[in-house]
Formats: structure tokens, sequence, C-alpha cells
């Protein structure tokens, strides 16, 4: 029994058909999307943070990165001194803060300088403090996004943390070998926190 001729709409069907296998087959073969990295960090972690890894990143050579200004905390158990200062790239902004390292009698001195008493709001102190401080070390330097963004971005452009901690908001992806650990909630970057490697090396 010979089969009945094809028809021209029967070779139109086939033809679509046809047409949209391989258009899902293109769709599933598609290379995802590259997620750009953060754009700036680069620069900043030649300059700033691997130097702060280092324990090596002193105020004079991080203003000089980012002007900024110098605030004295007065806290119960103990004044902290804290550097100020955006950052800037592509766009972006990120709010800098770091602390510098300080003896005991040097805070003691910067409270009986100011007169402050440990409960009082904190204070800006003049850019000539800041001179003269120029040669201490840093403690920790935090960075702080204004903008949204993802944790894909923070793997994009540090790789897979080492350890992720659970927080009690969120997740904290950890990075000794860079001093780094970056917190994260909803997948959305909270901060950005370096302190001197030997601090993390223990994990």
């Amino acid at each position: 029994m010979s089969m009945p001729p094809l028809r021209l709409q029967h070779w139109l069907l086939f033809a679509l058909v046809a047409l949209l296998f391989f258009a899902w087959g293109g769709w599933l073969m598609r290379a995802p999307d590259k997620v750009a990295p953060l754009p700036g960090l680069a620069e900043w972690q030649s300059q700033v943070l691997t130097p702060l890894a280092e324990n090596q990143l002193t105020l004079s050579r991080l203003s000089a990165v980012a002007e900024g200004e110098l605030w004295l905390q007065p806290r119960l158990d103990g004044p902290r001194l804290l550097y100020r200062a955006e950052l800037a790239a592509s766009g972006e902004v990120w709010q800098l803060e770091a602390e510098l390292a300080l003896s005991d009698s040097e805070r003691v001195s910067l409270m009986a300088a100011t007169g402050l008493e440990p409960k009082d709001a904190e204070q800006p102190l003049s850019q000539q403090l800041l001179a003269q401080l120029g040669s201490h070390a840093l403690a920790t330097l935090t960075l702080t996004p204004l903008q949204p963004v993802s944790g894909e971005r923070v793997a994009a452009s540090l790789g897979q943390p080492r350890l992720r901690l659970e927080l009690a908001e969120g997740e904290a992806w950890v990075y000794p070998l860079q001093g780094l650990t970056a917190h994260l909630q909803d997948d959305q970057l909270q901060l950005l926190r370096v302190v001197p490697r030997r601090a993390l090396e223990q994990h």
C-alpha cells in the first residue's frame, strides 16, 4: 500500500518542528551569562587590602588612596579611633571605615586631650592630628557597599571561600589568606572586613 504524497503544509510542519528542536537545543547549550566582578576591588587589594592583611598598612598610606576624616568613638570598654572615607569605581560607591591600632596609654591620652567621657557621642578630629598619626598601623578595615552587591559577584571577584560560617543573620565567607571575611544576608553582600592575616590563619 503506497503512502499518500506529502503536501506542502506537511513539509512546512516538519520544517517548523526541526527549527524549534534546534532552537531548544541551542538554548540548553548556551553559555551562562558571565557575572561581572566588583569594580575597583583588584586595585584596592593591591593598595589597601593586601597591605593590611600583611600588617603593613598605615594611616598615611590609606589616606593617600582615600581622603577622609578621623573620628574618636568613646566607649565603656575603651575609645576607638576610626578613619572614614569613601571609595568609588565605575559608579559604585563603598563606605570605608578603618580602626587604628592604639596602645592603652594612647587611648587614655586621646580621651584626656578631648575631654570626652565614655558615654559621649563620637567626635571628628582635626586634620592636623590625622597627619601626626600617619605612621600608625591599622587594625581592621571594613568596606560597606552603598548599592546592592550579590554573592555571585563576590565569588567572581574573590573566588569560593575556604569557610562558610552561619551567623545569627546571614552567612560569613572566610578567606584566610586575604585576611578577609565577607558578610552576606539573603545572598546580598553586607560588608567586607579585613584584618591582619595572622588573625584568620587558625581557620
